[in-house]
């Protein structure tokens, strides 16, 4: 007999926006995936990846049980094998060559998975190994430094209050594709067009006319790399025009004055041919912030991802506090999520040790992912032997992959855990698939840290779980209490953790948080009664509570942050500046997103490949180089026509794309593709392969402060084939 149809109420996981969704399921079927109405975070909203969590559920292709590459090619074996196999291989090499010759890699699912964060920590602490890397490092590195040393906390990042703002300045973001990133904002059009309605303004500051800049109200190009020098032009525009209005933050950060002393060198006349914006436009727009009943400015993945991207960040947060628009409603403000995380997770180690080879520093125990390569290929005491990939496709999301690529297949020993054969884990001796998103129980541990609003919501698992799957917790589990037994540790607080779960921590979290008593009193069962979940209300001012410092004051780290401006003068305007070395014809790479792909993780899914008229090499037209018409007729370039796009580290052919929405000397590709590694097995992403533009980007180039990786403003030049 044929199970009825049900509803049930989740959320997508495929960004940071943490929409709800009606999910309709019959038997363990996913029939349909829409917006949840009822939502009171997302109000019905969804961007087209949702539907693609059916897509990742049903695939053909998608791992379903553990594999050994063998001779033949993959096949499969069961749990107990595959993790026994795993820990001993680990615990044999850790012997041999020491604790760090292993390594670990975390992509950017791991901060999505409820499960991941709170139980993959125990097996990361049970191989002991400092050779950790993550996607951190090229993202969001800066963020974390910055809130570590101001606030006391990496995790402790202030949030544009979107709904309250009437002046929005965006600086290397578009929203309009990431729904937010570090500012959890569903629906984020209609709150856009909302600031505009109350005869606010939306400005975006970005070297290309992104979506977002197309709804806005002002749009400037920018010269990639040179945010820094934006920055502190509006800061002494700040102190020049008397605009600065600190009021009652001055308690709470005594040293912010100070901060004159450091930008009188950079008056917008100065900076403004090497930053692309004239003088009088940089003091208008800084000008106009300043006179909008409330505002923020808002630095994300372009700002971040450049030499000086630490740097950047840490003047935006001090544009926004000299300004007047910190710890106050419509400017930037801290959260207050129902299950905080930030009192039992690290407040970011800084400066305890450094790589092996090139002496990056460590942050929050983990190196620049820039030095991965390295730590793998040279010899000697520390080399990495084996990884660990949790989640992960470097080869295509981290710079120099084709050298990473090659530095993979020289290790002894890979386990990925994965549900997918990717361009990363085809070097896997072992594939440990995970469940996907919605047959596990999810609350989001991480981004309700980072959201316009305050909300909780708690989604459980679709379905019973299987017999033969296991979680991304069971799994990290698994591998860390065989590896202690291994190590001869105590593993009897084990049988604890099997017995709570994930699920039982963030249950211990919520009865001991904010919203535990009074008109919520929340807990998991709690939300389980309101499936939709729960509005706890708009973001309020919270110092000095929000501050993790010991005396409660916001920090203002001058050596370490200011200490970066020498640097400064030397790459903008000493007689060695590099940018004056480069030939007439270096085109500035950056990158762009799509509102259709999730970095590389989406372009298996039919619903998010629909469209896609790619050619018999792959290329497709999302995956394209954008490029100025100006240029094009500078190096003889049509529309459409392969070009070779070549950098210090390597070379691409990829189709051109004309547009006017690229400034001059800019060259654009989207980043997450090049699906065209032998030995990868996701045949509808290789059909619409494209190119990885991490092919073009720099190991060696680094943020010298954080050693995030440099993304954007990397040096190129091209040529019609």
């Amino acid at each position: 007999m044929q199970t009825q149809p049900q509803k049930h109420f989740s959320t997508c996981t495929l960004c940071e926006a943490m929409c709800g969704i009606e999910v309709t399921t019959q038997g363990r079927d996913i029939l349909s995936i829409a917006g949840d109405k009822m939502n009171p975070f997302s109000e019905g909203h969804v961007c087209p990846k949702a539907a693609a969590m059916k897509d990742l559920y049903d695939d053909p292709q998608r791992l379903r049980q553990p594999v050994r590459k063998t001779e033949n090619g993959f096949e499969p074996i069961s749990w107990d094998e595959a993790l026994d196999t795993v820990a001993n291989t680990l615990h044999k090499i850790q012997t041999e060559h020491g604790k760090d010759a292993v390594g670990v890699y975390l992509g950017n699912p791991n901060a999505h998975n409820m499960g991941s964060i709170l139980f993959g920590p125990y097996f990361y602490r049970a191989l002991n190994t400092h050779n950790r890397y993550s996607a951190t490092s090229v993202d969001q590195l800066p963020h974390h430094i910055v809130s570590r040393q101001m606030f006391g906390h990496q995790l402790q990042i202030p949030i544009g209050d979107i709904d309250h703002t009437d002046y929005f300045m965006i600086i290397g973001g578009n929203p309009l594709a990431s729904n937010g990133s570090i500012m959890t904002v569903p629906h984020i059009k209609r709150r856009l067009k909302g600031i505009q309605k109350r005869g606010g303004k939306v400005v975006v500051i970005d070297p290309k006319k992104s979506e977002t800049a197309d709804i806005s109200c002002d749009h400037h190009f920018i010269k990639p790399g040179s945010d820094v020098l934006l920055l502190l032009a509006m800061l002494h525009t700040l102190f020049a025009k008397d605009l600065v209005n600190v009021g009652e933050l001055i308690e709470h950060a005594p040293d912010l004055l100070k901060v004159e002393q450091f930008v009188k060198a950079y008056p917008a006349v100065r900076v403004a041919n090497r930053v692309g914006i004239s003088a009088d436009n940089i003091e208008i727009m800084v000008s106009e912030f300043c006179s909008a009943k409330s505002a923020f400015c808002y630095g994300r993945m372009g700002a971040s991802v450049q030499t000086f991207g630490t740097l950047t960040q840490y003047l935006i947060m001090l544009f926004n506090m000299l300004s007047g628009n910190f710890n106050r409603p419509g400017g930037m403000m801290f959260t207050q999520p129902a299950a905080d995380t930030l009192p039992h997770s690290g407040r970011g180690t800084m400066g305890k040790y450094a790589s092996r080879v090139r002496k990056l520093p460590a942050f929050a125990g983990e190196y620049p992912v820039a030095a991965l390569c390295e730590e793998i290929t040279t010899p000697g005491e520390g080399q990495i032997k084996a990884m660990v990939i949790g989640g992960g496709n470097p080869v295509l999301t981290t710079t120099n992959g084709k050298q990473l690529d090659n530095a993979f297949s020289q290790l002894d020993f890979v386990v990925a855990v994965d549900f997918y054969v990717t361009e990363t884990s085809r070097h896997a001796d072992i594939i440990l698939p995970p469940v996907t998103a919605l047959e596990r129980d999810h609350y989001d541990v991480v981004f309700h840290n980072f959201a316009v609003r305050n909300s909780a919501k708690f989604s459980p698992a679709l379905f019973s779980q299987e017999a033969d799957t296991k979680t991304d917790w069971q799994i990290y589990l698994g591998l860390a209490e065989r590896m202690d037994k291994l190590n001869g540790k105590a593993t009897e607080h084990y049988a604890t953790l099997w017995q709570k779960e994930p699920t039982g921590v963030v249950d211990d979290m919520l009865k001991s948080g904010r919203y535990s008593k009074g008109e919520h009193q929340l807990s998991i069962q709690t939300l389980l009664e309101h499936p939709h979940g729960i509005d706890l209300g708009p973001l309020q001012s919270e110092l000095p509570e929000a501050i993790y410092h010991p005396d409660k004051k916001i920090n203002m780290a001058f050596d370490y942050f200011m200490g970066d401006l020498p640097r400064v003068e030397q790459h903008f305007f000493s007689d060695a500046s590099p940018l004056d070395a480069r030939s007439a014809n270096t085109l500035d790479l950056i990158g762009r997103r799509h509102l259709k792909s999730n970095n590389s993780w989406l372009h298996n899914s039919p619903r998010m490949m629909k469209g896609l008229n790619s050619n018999e090499q792959g290329q497709n037209p999302r995956c394209s180089a954008q490029i100025h018409p100006d240029d094009a007729q500078r190096f003889n370039i049509q529309n459409g026509q392969f070009i070779r796009v070549t950098s210090r580290v390597g070379q691409v052919d990829i189709v051109a794309e004309l547009t006017e929405k690229i400034m001059p000397g800019v060259i654009s590709i989207p980043h997450g593709w090049g699906h065209n590694k032998a030995g990868s097995n996701w045949t509808l992403a290789e059909q619409h392969s494209g190119v990885s533009v991490n092919d073009l980007t720099d190991e060696m180039c680094v943020d010298e402060l954080s050693g995030n990786a440099v993304l954007n403003g990397v040096p190129v030049t091209i040529e019609p084939l």
